[in-house]
């Protein structure tokens, strides 16, 4: 295989397919991760924005009704679709058409509760500060809202309060909470620059009759939890702080919302710690954790969960009651698709032009290499066409290309062979026709000029001359026809022994004028000659020029011998011809089919024949789809062997010859 040219181009196909592959893998992988993370980082923001409005919306309205307008809203800035259902799923609001409204997705995308809020989407929303420890929305005030008179009154406390520390050189601003308290919140939330004023908030920190009220239901409420627990009763404050039950309730709170840290509760004054939070703030919610005052740990714990019980049950006939948020893109899938931005597509794109230009050299330094043998191989059958002189192509390689290149020499050699035995052929061809030619000439001559008398010996002698003559006329039509494939074969059933008969009594008379023995032995009984399909007289041709060229060649007092019998597998019939003559040379009997060949070139053609008998024996051979082969030892005789094929058992008969039908042309 490293020799192979198959293999190497399918290795460089292949390896430049895993680089492409590889390189387009991993860009895509980095692009589309990359684009995925930034889109869910857009669809959490959006999602969390989403919630923290519809969260807003319930800790300040009882019921879910008049929502679809917020919801409808919402998804156009969004370009999302918002549905709202209970936790029976019954619709509530759904910002897609009725008749276009895809069925929900199976999983809700979040549960809008505000006495429950979801901790991720809600730090999402929340900045630094998180989400609300005990999972209450810092919005939801219920019972804690001031009427309008409150407001303004502690409005008014606030502005003075402002312009006092403006005064002082503390710039300052009123914000609102969720309540509708109002805060003074300072420039740089600094409050410890508060300390050397002059300005007092006391009247802004008295809590209000409304506040009053709704603490000291708060506060039964917590009371009633903790005795439930076989625990003491605690003192809660505005801040959600508690001391011992035994203090009585404070006539002044810190003006927070107890939703809000004690922290962010005062306005003003050295213990404030961080800045309170407006509510027209979007994305910020206050920690509403409760800060313990008294007891142990175990206690501490204990309290709080019943200040949260507490607060969510008192809450809990001010706030809608919980639905389910489904938030999908407008096809109805819970994650929509994105685009991937410019400069990923610049990516992507320069990408798949660098590999296409490593693919592209690779394939232009293959193929220059292998061009380049290839149109080595076109010049040089070019002039082949041409008849120049062909040099050899320079083989480089032993693989597919560098075989072709051998393949052509041999090819260009052997057509070279060829050609100069046409020549010869036609060379010969002439000689043996210009000897009964030029015999016939003189003797007609001969006669013209009245130098021979055209006497009975004279016919004779132009008669032998034109049978010689058309003898060898004969002998090329039917190596012609051999050679074109157009040699017709007439098979049926034959006898070997009966036809070797008849070759034998055919030639006895020839044989007894040379003192030749002429002999046909019988076959063996033990091994009988299987039946043979073939045509008669063309074998009887075949065998004929066998046994005269075997007498030729056999001196006198010698024998020659035909015999018949069956191969050692009997799918074949052999017949042997064998002389006791001179032999043919080691060197020469590699050429006795050859046409126009003769072993002694001394003799005369009249004695020697035209050296065309033992060449169409062989295509006759080949013709039944048979062979013909010779043995010689020098000096002891030859023998000449015909293998045709025998006949299968239960063929038919006189099915023709094999190759082709019967009275059909034959290959050879």
């Amino acid at each position: 295989m490293r020799k192979s040219l198959f293999a190497r181009l399918l290795a460089v196909s292949a390896l430049v397919a895993a680089c492409s592959v590889a390189a387009t893998a991993w860009l895509a992988v980095q692009t589309t991760s990359g684009a995925i993370l930034q889109e869910q980082g857009q669809n959490l923001t959006a999602d969390a924005r989403i919630y923290h409005s519809l969260l807003g919306y319930a800790a300040a309205h009882p019921t879910w009704d008049g929502v679809g307008e917020t919801v409808r809203d919402l998804a156009e800035q969004s370009g999302r679709r918002i549905a709202l259902t209970t936790e029976q799923r019954t619709p509530l609001a759904d910002s897609a058409a009725p008749e276009k409204a895809a069925a929900l997705p199976a999983q809700a995308s979040a549960i809008v509760d505000p006495l429950s809020v979801d901790t991720a989407l809600a730090a999402e929303n929340a900045g630094p500060s998180g989400a609300p420890a005990d999972r209450v929305d810092p919005r939801a005030v219920g019972p804690f809202r001031l009427p309008a008179a409150e407001r303004t009154a502690l409005r008014q406390i606030a502005d003075r309060g402002v312009a006092c520390l403006s005064e002082s050189g503390i710039a300052s601003d009123v914000v609102r909470t969720a309540s509708g308290r109002p805060m003074i919140q300072v420039v740089g939330n600094d409050p410890e620059r508060l300390a050397g004023t002059r300005c007092t908030t006391d009247a802004l920190d008295t809590p209000t009759a409304t506040e009053k009220k709704a603490l000291k239901a708060l506060n039964q409420l917590t009371d009633a939890c903790l005795k439930r627990q076989d625990r003491s009763g605690v003192h809660l404050k505005l801040d959600l702080s508690w001391g011992q039950s035994q203090e009585p309730v404070p006539t002044t709170a810190p003006t927070t919302v107890p939703s809000e840290a004690p922290r962010a509760a005062a306005p003003v004054g050295p213990e404030t710690a961080s800045r309170p939070t407006p509510t027209d703030a979007p994305g910020v919610m206050p920690s509403a954790s409760p800060s313990p005052a008294v007891g142990t740990g175990e206690d501490d714990r204990a309290i709080a969960s019943c200040v949260g019980t507490a607060r969510r049950e008192q809450l809990s006939s001010y706030v809608a009651s919980p639905a389910l948020l489904f938030i999908s893109d407008t096809g109805g899938a819970t994650v929509p698709g994105f685009d991937l931005s410019p400069a990923n597509t610049a990516r992507i794109a320069g990408a798949a032009a660098l590999v296409l230009a490593l693919t592209v050299g690779a394939s232009v330094l293959v193929g220059a290499r292998l061009v380049r043998p290839l149109r080595a191989l076109t010049g040089a059958a070019q002039r082949m066409r041409d008849g120049e002189d062909t040099a050899p192509v320079l083989v480089t390689a032993d693989n597919e290309i560098g075989r072709l290149a051998a393949t052509f020499n041999d090819m260009s050699a052997h057509r070279a062979r060829l050609e100069a035995q046409r020549k010869a052929m036609v060379s010969d061809v002439a000689h043996e026709l210009r000897t009964p030619l030029s015999n016939i000439r003189g003797w007609l001559e001969a006669a013209q000029d009245g130098v021979a008398d055209p006497d009975p010996s004279f016919i004779a002698s132009l008669h032998e001359e034109a049978v010689q003559l058309q003898h060898i006329i004969d002998d090329l039509q039917d190596l012609a026809q051999a050679d074109a494939g157009a040699l017709r074969l007439r098979c049926e059933p034959v006898r070997i022994e009966e036809l070797l008969g008849q070759v034998a009594a055919a030639h006895l008379a020839r044989a007894e004028t040379a003192g030749v023995a002429l002999t046909v032995p019988p076959s063996s009984q033990e091994r009988p000659v299987p039946g043979l399909t073939a045509d008669p007289v063309r074998l009887r041709q075949a065998v004929g020029n066998l046994v005269s060229n075997a007498v030729r060649h056999t001196p006198s007092g010698g024998t020659v011998t035909l015999r018949a019998y069956a191969s050692e597998a009997g799918d074949a019939v052999l017949v042997d011809v064998a002389d006791t003559g001179s032999g043919i040379p080691a060197e020469d009997l590699v050429h006795v089919f050859d046409r126009f060949w003769r072993g002694e070139k001394s003799r005369s053609r009249r004695t020697g024949g035209s050296g065309l008998g033992l060449a169409i024996v062989r295509k006759l051979a080949e013709a039944h789809g048979g062979s013909a082969t010779a043995v010689s030892v020098p000096g002891e005789g030859s023998v000449f062997t015909l293998r045709l094929p025998a006949d299968r058992p239960g063929s038919a008969v006189g099915a023709g010859a094999p190759g082709g039908p019967e009275d059909g042309p034959v290959q050879p």
